[in-house]
């Protein structure tokens, strides 16, 4: 059976005159829930519980079952014109495990997680990025 579970990342160190967005599907963008020094991506996932690790499905995965993600986009492909950034982001949803899904399911909460929205070449992220730290249950605020 499937059931929905929240997630958040969380891009800390976002360029200020990038715009930023989670793809959802082939070509649907969704802005930041929140932004400033850090940019808040709030979005639903759906896991079947019945495996370890889950599977997780729905508008926002991407990639095949072993190895989900999500896209978030910076420059043009967030619909930012006149800039000279293209890029796209996989930030990994491998790491979550069925008891971690199952707890936060059962708790009302959301899975959050961060990653570093700046690239070693000092643009915005891109290509696989490595979570900042792993997946963790944050109470809804």
């Amino acid at each position: 059976m499937k059931q929905e579970l929240r997630l958040r990342i969380v891009v800390t160190e976002p360029l200020s005159d990038v715009w930023f967005a989670l793809q959802r599907g082939k070509s649907e963008l969704v802005a930041p829930t929140s932004s400033g020094e850090e940019l808040t991506f709030d979005f639903s996932v759906l896991a079947d519980l019945a495996s370890d690790p889950p599977r997780l499905t729905g508008e926002f995965t991407q990639g095949p079952p072993a190895t989900r993600f999500v896209y978030i986009n910076s420059g043009t492909y967030a619909g930012q014109a006149g800039t000279d950034w293209s890029r796209r982001a996989k930030v990994p949803l491998t790491g979550i495990r069925t008891s971690l899904a199952a707890k936060v399911i059962a708790s009302n909460g959301i899975l959050l997680a961060r990653v570093s929205g700046m690239a070693k070449d000092g643009g915005p992220f891109c290509a696989s990025v490595p979570l900042l730290t792993d997946w963790e249950i944050k109470a809804l605020s």
